[in-house]
């Protein structure tokens, strides 16, 4: 069976620690797909040793890396080696910005030449990114444009609440000029889509949210509510899709947590990432709609306070991995 990859993130970072932490959890047991890491054994192997000494690099036959823990065994793949003599905690460069790069495009290759089923990726810092020589804001962008696709959708999701979000990172006195009802649309159709392609649902139940409060109260409080939202609702029922709205974002998470709808599409960031943290503020799940691949990632940084002590919370990490399981598997079946 074809492995998930798991990008290793930042090297300075809670990454490497994740990883292992996951593995001596037997998340990886779990798994219908083989796991395979895509980074440093040496920063791995480090970061091992945060937890016990006995541990050690094995190269098995054709040259595979394996990290050893005990009982426990991790193939990587192997796309840096840098000198982690010389690597503090926190403090990234360009070289470590390179390789966080390095193992995404790795994986994304792998996924579309058909040899991974899935990437699961550790946070980066986009910072010693762009400062390597690439100009992405982040995983989501390189994932687009390495993928070909000029539109994807940020999903966060856990196992009681999914958000699909129209704008994501803007000023709130920007969202309602930067609205558009054919976003909206394209929203909604991408999480339709991802849902029944990559989780396996034959007609996702989608709740479309309003802008203003109460859904503008009959154009009291705004008029996006009519003038863009309910458009491009109709136009995805037209084709079929079961998305319904606007709904006033003060009562709909109510119903939604109850299992009325698979996935709610939100407006903006705190509209749906407010109520999504409060139910999943650890095992928070990042989504990536729209690839012709499976990625998902975690929920959060590359957490520097932590790094290198060992105390790192797991719970996202084993979500993504398990979410990005079950998403290969049904693109499979």
């Amino acid at each position: 069976m074809r492995p998930l990859l798991l990008t290793m993130g930042d090297p300075t970072g809670v990454g490497p620690e994740l990883i292992i932490k996951a593995l001596l959890a037997g998340i990886g047991d779990r798994l219908d797909h083989p796991l395979e890491v895509v980074g440093d054994s040496g920063c791995l192997l480090r970061a091992a040793r945060i937890f016990t000494d006995d541990t050690r690099l094995e190269t098995a036959e054709g040259g595979h890396q394996h990290l050893v823990i005990g009982e426990r065994r991790l193939q990587i793949a192997q796309r840096s080696a840098l000198d982690v003599t010389r690597l503090n905690y926190g403090s990234p460069d360009a070289t470590c910005g390179r390789a966080m790069a390095e193992y995404v495009e790795y994986a994304i290759e792998r996924c579309l030449t058909g040899t991974a089923a899935g990437i699961v990726t550790c946070p980066i810092n986009k910072a010693a990114i762009n400062a390597s020589g690439y100009h992405f804001p982040g995983h989501t962008e390189l994932l687009a444009e390495r993928c070909g696709v000029d539109k994807v959708v940020m999903m966060l999701a856990g196992e009681t609440l999914k958000v699909c979000l129209v704008t994501t990172h803007l000023a709130h006195r920007d969202i309602a000029s930067r609205l558009t009802s054919a976003e909206i649309y394209r929203t909604i159709k991408i999480s339709a889509t991802t849902l029944q392609q990559q989780f396996g649902l034959k007609k996702p139940r989608l709740a479309v949210l309003a802008l203003n409060p109460h859904a503008g109260e009959n154009r009291l409080f705004g008029d996006e509510e009519e003038r863009l939202i309910l458009p491009a609702i109709r136009r995805a029922q037209e084709e079929g899709i079961a998305a319904d709205g606007p709904h006033s974002a003060d009562t709909l998470f109510h119903f939604a947590v109850r299992g009325a709808y698979d996935a709610v599409v939100c407006m903006y960031h705190d509209q749906g990432l407010i109520p999504l943290k409060l139910l999943h503020f650890d095992d928070a799940v990042n989504v990536t709609l729209g690839l012709p691949i499976v990625r998902t990632s975690v929920d959060h940084g590359t957490a520097y306070d932590l790094a290198g002590t060992g105390k790192a919370n797991i719970a996202s990490l084993a979500a993504a991995l398990t979410m990005a399981d079950r998403m290969a598997g049904n693109v499979d079946a």
